[in-house]
């Protein structure tokens, strides 16, 4: 089992305006596929979901986030956590949702409510064990069975601004695809450095390494929101 404890308890949890607050992450990966049948590849994005413990539904790692971090670090803990996951943040939120809990033994402010932080996460390394394995399984889901297994509107309001942020930075990269990529992809690691040696924060202005595909599979994936939210 992994030798760093899950924090417990909420001695130390940040609230304002009456909400607990609360940071989180949908953790991605780049995974090579066939395109066709004479052996072109492409490469599709898969996001990273976890069971809940004692419900029947998946939702992504998030959690407390507590005095004596900041929110980006909040963020990497909890990914690590729940999803045994480390990867590079980027450092924009996804944006921010206040949502009320739908468990009674998980309230979050006085009367249920949460105001929720969500990144990006880049994973780079998925451990073999982590604080929380016991109670929650891992599955990599594409995009379409993500939003088909999201069970709350903000979920899907994530996953939503999530493709947008991935379309973002492929079009950044194009603009750039005369230009070397870094050899690094670390930029501004000091906060998060601090927490973890392998969970690291990136800029929202840097650039993924990847294939033009990967922008076809994003414009896919975009099709599949509008259908989803009925546009």
């Amino acid at each position: 089992m992994s030798s760093v404890p899950a924090r417990t308890g909420r001695q130390r949890q940040r609230y304002e305006d009456n909400l607990r607050l609360v940071s989180g992450c949908i953790p991605y990966r780049w995974r090579k596929v066939n395109a066709d049948q004479v052996g072109k590849t492409e490469e599709m994005i898969e996001v990273l979901m976890i069971s809940s413990p004692k419900r029947d539904d998946l939702v992504f790692p998030k959690g407390g986030w507590e005095d004596d971090e900041t929110v980006t670090e909040a963020a990497c803990r909890e990914a690590i956590e729940e999803a045994g996951v480390k990867g590079i943040l980027r450092e924009t939120p996804l944006g921010i949702w206040e949502f009320r809990s739908k468990s009674s033994q998980d309230l979050c402010g006085m009367e249920g409510g949460c105001r929720g932080y969500m990144f990006a996460l880049e994973v780079t390394e998925e451990l073999e064990n982590w604080p929380e394995q016991k109670n929650r399984a891992r599955r990599w889901l594409n995009i379409k069975e993500a939003f088909r297994l999201s069970r709350y509107d903000w979920m899907c309001n994530a996953l939503e601004e999530f493709t947008k942020a991935m379309e973002e930075d492929m079009k950044l990269e194009k603009q750039d695809n005369n230009v070397d990529p870094p050899s690094v992809l670390v930029t501004d690691v000091s906060e998060c450095q601090s927490m973890s040696p392998n969970c690291y924060k990136r800029s929202s202005n840097m650039q993924h390494h990847g294939v033009p595909s990967k922008g076809n599979l994003l414009q896919h994936a975009s099709q599949e929101i509008a259908i989803h939210f009925g546009y």
